[in-house]
């Protein structure tokens, strides 16, 4: 084994860029300021897709590569948590996908005649749907098999950190954290809020997005449970579910599917998004005294879809 990594960050970044250096033969620690279950990639809906996310002309790797190792785990999806789903991303053709939609199997475009009444074309794929809970209870299991462990514990400096650890390499995949950690001010909230219910039937993922508003109409079927969604609120750091919010999500996702109007509620979730007005940052810098820092965070609203892209870019900087 060689020099420790401290990676800072227990969501599904955190987690995956810790398993990719601790299989590469690294001393692994991750700490977590909050269990995997209170992060906002627990609440995030699993769907692989690049949602929300820069720059455009790294973001096809980062998404390919990840889709890669999804479409092997859905082998095993009570373990892993990952499924392949069909459905439909209403509103969106082709052309307006970057390179990497030629190399997603099965993507193509759908009229009228395969979409909810009301929408003119969209796209239909089989595409990876991963069950976040599951999936980041598996990846600290897969951590720990690699001899890496999860210490829940909050950095409150970058250089502390390093010093209270003792690592020679510091990852910094602090998402929304990385603002005040870094700092850097250009990270901010994205805050997204779902409704979770009983499934009445749904079995296909259903998305649309309204550019000319926060709101968005998602339908994703998980085990046990159906998530409606959602919004894409910028700048809003408030965590508490709004009923005004939920009411219109649950009606904006019945026109899709009537049936969902009646089911019964389980649970009202928000998550804040960590974007960042440059994009995704994943590069590396020294901290005093000369341990490498690594940062990997800024990625928005597609965090799972690029997460083992990333996590292979950051772990590349470490050497």
């Amino acid at each position: 084994m060689s020099e420790d990594v401290l990676v800072l960050g227990g969501g599904v970044m955190g987690l995956t860029t810790a398993v990719v250096s601790a299989e590469s033969g690294r001393r692994v620690r991750v700490w977590a300021r909050e269990p995997a279950p209170a992060t906002t990639s627990a609440v995030a809906g699993g769907l692989w897709w690049p949602y929300r996310i820069e720059p455009e002309a790294l973001v096809g790797d980062w998404s390919l590569a990840s889709l890669s190792v999804y479409e092997a785990l859905a082998d095993r999806p009570e373990e892993t948590g990952v499924r392949l789903v069909s459905g439909v991303h209403a509103g969106i053709r082709l052309a307006g996908l970057g390179p990497w939609a030629a190399q997603v199997d099965g993507l193509r475009e759908v009229g009228p005649a395969g979409l909810p009444t009301g929408f003119g074309f969209g796209l239909r794929a089989r595409i990876p749907l991963i069950d976040m809970p599951v999936h980041l209870g598996w990846l600290t299991r897969r951590l720990e098999a690699a001899g890496g462990h999860v210490e829940a514990r909050e950095a409150l400096s970058l250089p502390q950190a390093q010093t209270e650890s003792g690592a020679s390499v510091v990852v910094n995949c602090t998402g929304l954290g990385a603002r005040e950690l870094v700092p850097d001010s250009s990270v901010r909230p994205v805050r997204g809020q779902l409704v979770v219910v009983e499934n009445p039937g749904v079995e296909e993922w259903f998305t649309a997005v309204d550019h000319a508003s926060s709101a968005t109409t998602y339908l994703i079927p998980q085990p046990g449970r159906l998530l409606l969604g959602g919004t894409a609120e910028e700048d809003d750091w408030d965590t508490a579910p709004r009923k005004t919010t939920a009411d219109a999500i649950v009606e904006r996702c019945a026109r899709i599917r009537p049936e969902v109007a009646g089911a019964r509620v389980l649970a009202h979730r928000v998550g804040l998004r960590p974007a960042r007005d440059a994009g995704v940052r994943i590069d590396s810098e020294r901290l005093p005294g000369g341990a490498l820092l690594v940062h990997n965070y800024g990625h928005g609203g597609a965090g799972v879809t690029v997460a083992w892209g990333c996590a292979e870019a950051a772990a590349a900087l470490i050497g």
